[in-house]
């Protein structure tokens, strides 16, 4: 299960440039370990991403502040750091062993939602807001264009995301919504479910799966209609050809990005767009217990540095963390969370310190 983990997460550009094992590089140049084995191991989360963008208490300008703040090259690496957390799950439900095609797919979901902050907006898109917060169905945040109806304790009378346990389902409150990291996480688990939908509800199979599930992602419906040719050109057509071009072209890593209708995909439209996803079987399959996907059970309260012990190592582990010089795993926030209030604060370290003396 996720939660809030705080990070301080700041723009990695400075003059062009960004940081790098302590070395400039160019913005094009990747920011993860280049000898890492992506297919089995996914990037690393080299941006050091927790499970938020921004802290939880900070109001929404500034929460949407460090958003707009990200460079392309972020927002593609906090897109992978979701996936890569969730791949046993992500790589069943759409079929799909190639970890970077699933990488390119998500992008290509970016662009022609956002175009992956290449506007100058970083992550920071808001749209259908006028009638207030959460009011419309259509009320929608970040990289993926997220819609409040991924939310739990959303309006009601919305239709229900429930059936994808695997994965948390945050809240409809304004820091979970205009958080970066949390809305990439909702826009996943909300194809996840349209996935489920379309295999469960509509028979769909093969590419049809995840092509329903982009058509659901942005109309609510996943089920395919042969009379509506022209919107799937227009929307799950596009994204895949979209994502190929990030895909073809060696730009998953850099701040190189494309747009709905740019003239460079087209010779990614033509024909059967979906045939160098692949034949995959998209599958519901239980996901093993050992996926990192799965809610977390924890075993030890207080054994923040999971080294099996409760000692006054872990209490120094808890101070770092507080201080912000180091950030926690999922497993380490939770037994970092001894009042288990979904936060980890000055109390915490107060209840670890009392346990040790207890």
């Amino acid at each position: 299960m996720k939660h809030q983990l705080l990070t301080g997460i700041g723009s990695l550009m400075l003059a062009g440039m960004m940081l790098f094992q302590g070395m400039p590089v160019s913005a094009n140049e990747p920011l993860h370990d280049t000898s890492r084995d992506v297919q089995t191991e996914g990037v690393g989360n080299p941006c050091n991403y927790g499970e938020r963008n921004t802290p939880e208490n900070a109001s929404t300008a500034e929460i949407r502040a460090i958003n707009h703040a990200m460079s392309v090259q972020e927002v593609k690496y906090a897109l992978y750091k979701e996936i890569d957390e969730h791949w046993n799950l992500i790589s069943t439900r759409l079929g799909q062993t190639d970890r970077e095609k699933v990488y390119a797919l998500f992008l290509g979901i970016g662009t022609r939602e956002s175009t992956l902050g290449g506007n100058g907006d970083g992550a920071d898109i808001e749209t259908a807001f006028s009638q207030g917060f959460g009011v419309s169905s259509a009320h929608a945040y970040g990289t993926l264009q997220t819609a409040v109806t991924a939310f739990a304790d959303a309006d009601p009378t919305f239709m229900k995301e429930e059936d994808v346990p695997e994965m948390y389902q945050y809240s409809l409150t304004e820091s979970n919504f205009y958080d970066a990291i949390i809305s990439d996480h909702m826009g996943i688990r909300k194809i996840m479910h349209f996935v489920h939908v379309g295999m469960t509800e509509d028979g769909l199979e093969g590419y049809q799966v995840v092509r329903g599930a982009l058509k659901g992602f942005n109309t609510g419906w996943s089920n395919y209609t042969g009379d509506n040719d022209g919107y799937y050109k227009n929307y799950p057509d596009e994204i895949i050809s979209l994502a190929r071009w990030y895909y073809e072209n060696g730009h998953l890593y850099d701040e190189v990005f494309t747009w709905t209708g740019d003239q460079r995909v087209d010779e990614f439209r033509q024909g059967n767009v979906w045939e160098w996803w692949g034949d995959g079987v998209p599958s519901l399959a239980e996901i093993s217990e050992e996926n990192p996907t799965e809610p977390i059970v924890v075993n030890s309260k207080g054994d923040v540095n999971l080294d099996g012990v409760v000692s006054v190592l872990d209490v120094i582990a808890l101070q770092r963390y507080i201080h912000k010089m180091d950030t926690f795993t999922e497993e380490q926030f939770h037994r970092a969370d001894m009042d288990e209030n979904s936060s980890v604060n000055v109390i915490d370290l107060a209840l670890l310190k009392k346990s040790l003396m207890g």
